[in-house]
């Protein structure tokens, strides 16, 4: 196959092997390559946070991200969090909090409170504020979605 390359990672525990072109992104490839359509393409220049996923446990913008740039990495993806269908601890408090409406920020928003909450267990508010920068979300506001990652967090946001 001219132009393609041979690429293997991990997505959400499971390997990989694919032939990927240069130019595809990390969330092209999820989406098409792959078939985890829980990540979302968005503004697809990395200012919306859609499109957040785990990339060896760090929060990224996987539309500006190039797959071939990732080998051998670990992904995890919104699909990771309920995978005997029952809601990851944060994204059932985005239910009992109401921090979701249209959802479309959705896996994003929960992928970023998730690293988030990965290297600061009981974040404050300002914290939590600062860990989701670069998420947006134009529906819900950010009162409930704040609310939420405290809820996940057992009740942290302190100032």
């Amino acid at each position: 196959m001219e132009g393609l390359y041979p690429f293997a990672f991990r997505v959400n525990g499971t390997r990989h092997e694919l032939q990927v072109a240069p130019g595809k992104t990390l969330l092209e490839l999820l989406r098409e390559d792959v078939g985890l359509t829980g990540t979302k393409y968005n503004c697809e220049q990395g200012e919306c946070g859609a499109c957040t996923v785990l990339l060896d446990g760090v929060a990224v913008d996987s539309c500006l991200v190039l797959a071939l740039s990732v080998p051998d990495s670990e992904v995890t993806t919104i699909e990771a969090l309920a995978p005997d269908g029952r809601p990851d601890a944060i994204q059932q408090a985005f239910v009992d909090a109401d921090a979701a409406q249209c959802g479309y920020c959705t896996p994003g928003m929960v992928m970023a409170a998730k690293a988030l909450l990965a290297t600061t267990p009981h974040p404050t508010s300002e914290e939590i504020t600062k860990g989701l920068e670069g998420n947006y979300c134009r529906c819900t506001g950010y009162d409930a979605i704040v609310k939420a990652v405290e809820q996940a967090a057992g009740g942290g946001g302190e100032a």
